[in-house]
This record gives C-alpha cells, structure tokens and sequence, in this order.
C-alpha cells in the first residue's frame, strides 16, 4: 500500500473543477490573513458545571489552548470540551467548556497574552462535542495577487452558484500527509500501540483520503455537481440520504439550487446507510480496489459506512480587490474546508 500514497500532501494532486486557478498569490502571510469565527448555532446556558469560555486564539493551535485552560482550572484535559479544531496559523474564535462541577470558574488571566484572548466567560449546563457546530465564517487576504483577474472574477461567481469540490483539506492528513504514512503503519501493524485520540484521527485520515480519491475521480468525469441513475443524494443541511429517482422531475432542479448534492463513500462497516449502484457503484469500486485493505480495515476499527456530499455550499461569497490583494469572506457548514474554496481560485507561492 505504501506504493499508492502520495509523496507529501495528498491534497495538492486532486483535480479542481475548472482547471488551473486564475491566480496566484501569498496565503496566511501573517495570521490576521485567515479569520475564523466558529458558529455554534447555540448560546450558552449561563449556568451548570461547565465554565464556558468564547476565546480569540492568533497563531495557536486547538489542542494547545484546550491544554492552556485545563493546566489552570487543575483538570484532565478531558474535562475540556471544543467543537472542531481551528487552524493554528489564524486567527480564530472559539468556544471551550471546562468541566468544574462544584466549582467556580478560576481567573482566567493568568493565560492571556498577544496569542489568546477570553471574549465571554459565562457558564453552560453540558460539554461542548466535537461536531456540535453549524460552521465557521472567514475572513481571508491573499497577497501580492497575480493572474487575470477578469477570469478569476467569473470563476469567483461560479463558485458562488455552483459551490466547489468538498474535498478533505490537507489539515486532516497532517504535516507534509504524515497521518496516512502512520495509518499504512497502522494497518500493516507495524504500529500496536496507539493512544485512543490519535487511533480516531488516524481513522478519520484514512476514510478522508479515500473520499477524496473517488470525489476526485467524479471531479475528472465533471459529475461531481451533478446526478444520475445509481447516485445516493443528500438533503443539504440534514444529511437524509435518498437514491436517484429517473421520475422524480424536480431533482434537476433542487440540484441548481444547491438543496441536494450527490455523495461518495465514507467507508466502514455495513449500516443503514445507502450504497450506490449501477454506474456509480462501479465507479467507487474501480477507485476503492487497491484501497481493499484500508476499506476493510476501517470496518475492523468500528466505524461505520456513511455517505458525505460532493459538493460544497460557499454562502454568502463575497470579494474585493486592495490594491494587490484579493479579500474573501464566506461561510461554510460544519466538515468543510476553506482551503477547498481558495484552492479553486489560486494556488499559494512564497
């Protein structure tokens, strides 16, 4: 298997949707380039055992915050809770939950600095899960942009009408890929012992790289917007799976509308979730074949098989140009990538 991986990032070989970018330019110069906000879609409770914190992390990454605060409230660091994790080279908001019952929340202040900052504090009745997010908003500079900026302008549109490939980001396959080196070990096993949080992102490694590799294959057929007779649809926001009706007239439609999007496998175990067939079946197996042993392996470890979109919503695209610079801002639902959107208009330099 170690011969079908690619060399450093995996996600730099995946085909785009309209060829090569327009532009090129300097990405995340300094962190104030890429802004995150998260969107729960929640407000906390103002009471329970959990100290609730908003915070503003520059150049931080997620684990380190969450190991910040639960050095100083004296608890594991599994009593802190999050709901996804922010790149670190950003600057991010976010909300952590501290697990204290009995307690009152301890001063904060000893942690912050330049690099973090405590937006809210407040209390919750609950832990912050992974996952428990609507999406994220951003705010991101490209520098010292070059290309042509007249196709650039119709390719932006595009991606505001018909969204973009929902492929995995680079983040989750770690520096250079290293996860998926580590899950070749894994699986062979060449690799036994394996604390539980790094095993689950291994996982979660492994079944990103095989979604993307049949995304990208739909991406070079130019289907990945669009749906036939074997695909499995999803309602966009909800996550109800459905199979492709030949009499249903309004697909076509609720597709240009971005209220239904076609899927590809996250592989695992058998469950309730649906498999394609015809075509599209056949498809997923010609590219999943020689990733026999990955697909088995990950249903050895317990997860089970789901289906994730093809396609990626950008809502609320917007975009000006400063002089040489190109300012974006977008929002995206929970599991997606902003760097699946940049990738699309412009590919970074130095």
């Amino acid at each position: 298997m170690a011969d079908l991986l690619p060399q450093g990032d995996p996600t730099l070989f995946l085909p785009t949707a309209n060829g090569t970018p327009p532009l090129t330019g300097r990405l995340r110069a300094t962190p104030e380039d890429f802004v995150v906000e998260e969107v729960l879609g929640y407000a906390p409770t103002g009471s329970g055992e959990h100290a609730f914190l908003v915070v503003r992390k520059r150049d931080r990454n997620t684990h380190d915050v969450a190991r910040a605060l639960a050095r100083l409230a004296g608890v594991s660091q599994v009593a802190v809770g999050y709901a996804g994790l922010k790149d670190r080279q950003a600057v991010a908001t976010q909300a952590f939950s501290v697990h204290l019952p009995g307690r009152e929340s301890p001063d904060w202040t000893p942690l912050l600095d330049e690099s973090l900052e405590v937006l809210e504090a407040t209390r919750h009745d609950r832990k912050i899960r992974r996952g428990s997010l609507r999406g994220n908003r951003f705010e991101i500079t490209v520098k010292d942009v070059e290309g042509d900026r007249d196709v650039a302008e119709a390719r932006l549109h595009a991606l505001r009408e018909q969204g973009v490939p929902n492929y995995f980001g680079s983040q989750r396959f770690g520096h250079e890929g290293g996860n998926l080196s580590q899950v070749a070990d894994l699986f062979a096993g060449r690799r036994t012992r394996i604390k539980r949080e790094l095993r689950g992102l291994l996982l979660s490694a492994a079944r990103a790289h095989l979604f993307n590799l049949v995304l990208a294959r739909r991406v070079e057929q130019h289907s990945w917007a669009s749906a036939g007779s074997g695909d499995v649809l999803l309602l966009a926001g909800a996550g109800r799976q459905f199979a492709f009706d030949p009499e249903d007239s309004s697909i076509p439609e609720r597709l240009a509308l971005m209220d239904i999007h076609p899927s590809a496998p996250l592989c695992g175990r058998r469950s309730r979730s649906l498999s394609a067939t015809d075509a599209v079946l056949d498809l997923e197996v010609s590219v999943l074949e020689p990733w026999q042993d990955w697909v088995d392996a990950l249903a050895r470890n317990g997860l089970d098989e789901d289906r994730r979109a093809l396609r990626l919503t950008v809502d609320g695209l917007q975009w000006q140009w400063a002089d040489t610079d190109l300012k974006l801002q977008f929002a995206l639902a929970t599991g997606s990538y902003a760097t699946s959107v940049l990738r699309e208009i412009v590919l970074a330099r130095a």
